[in-house]
């Protein structure tokens, strides 16, 4: 069985993970100024242009840094950065999925919603990363669609511990609920469809610089199989509809194990 992991962002409801059982996951990884939330993290992912002083000032036994040069060529390995999204909790989730194997994958404090006024990360106003212009984030949920359908092909199932709205397409899920998270059941036809097209178009960028050719990229063509990509996670999706009970497959016989706001 593989591990659980923690993808954890800096959105402003982030701060709750302090209070959490830390021997619920088997790892814990911090995005950008994530790793700030408490010290017993296991990887912090960052891009190369994040500032060194915002960075851990050491390491802890058992701690590592993954940046550029250990996540591109992961997130190559599931298509490149312009089919799997250029922000940060997509690139996390890939290369946590590519090199730890995990069982399920659970996304705290990576909502991408952000309030027009006051806070947007846990620490005050920081910058909107997925509201940028980039041709690679025209849906979000599209983006987190595809990552949850080749986890889910791999034997592992992405869940949402916020309670907050969220960008993130994946089902809500309690501490409690994810010993029992099961991946969505892939419909082969949609998916096929996705990868059939992703193949065509052909733009993959090695280096993982994919602004330097975004001259190449169509948008429309890319907004085209983002519905593609959406259409094979709504095809795939099982879900239990329940009053105040989060929509998540569950192993059989497991007790329903509701969202509870605040847990």
């Amino acid at each position: 069985m593989g591990p659980i992991v923690l993808i954890l962002g800096s959105g402003p409801a982030a701060v709750a993970v302090k209070s959490w059982d830390r021997s619920v996951f088997d790892h814990v990884v911090a995005i950008n100024n994530a790793w700030r939330l408490r010290p017993d993290w296991d990887v912090s992912i960052h891009p190369e242009d994040f500032p060194v002083e915002h960075r851990p000032p050491g390491l802890l036994a058992g701690q590592r840094r993954i940046e550029a040069r250990d996540y591109v060529p992961v997130q190559n390995a599931y298509g490149g950065f312009v089919y799997a999204g250029g922000t940060m909790a997509f690139t996390a989730g890939y290369w946590a999925l590519g090199a730890l194997k995990p069982r399920v994958m659970a996304f705290f404090g990576c909502d991408m919603v952000y309030a027009a006024t006051g806070r947007t990360h846990f620490y005050g106003t920081g910058t909107a990363d997925p509201l940028r212009e980039d041709i690679t984030l025209q849906s979000l949920e599209a983006k987190a669609a595809r990552l949850q359908l080749l986890a889910a092909e791999q034997g592992c199932a992405c869940v949402n511990l916020s309670w907050q709205d969220s960008r993130l397409v994946f089902p809500r899920a309690t501490l409690d609920d994810l010993a029992e998270a099961l991946p969505v059941d892939i419909d082969a036809g949609h998916m096929a469809a996705a990868r059939a097209r992703e193949a065509e178009l052909g733009y993959m960028v090695p280096s993982g610089r994919y602004w330097a050719e975004a001259d190449r990229f169509d948008a429309q063509a890319l907004a085209d199989l983002d519905a593609l990509w959406l259409s094979a996670q709504r095809a795939s999706v099982r879900t239990e509809r329940m009053r105040e009970t989060a929509s998540l497959a569950r192993r059989p016989g497991a007790a329903v194990s509701g969202f509870r706001r605040g847990a």
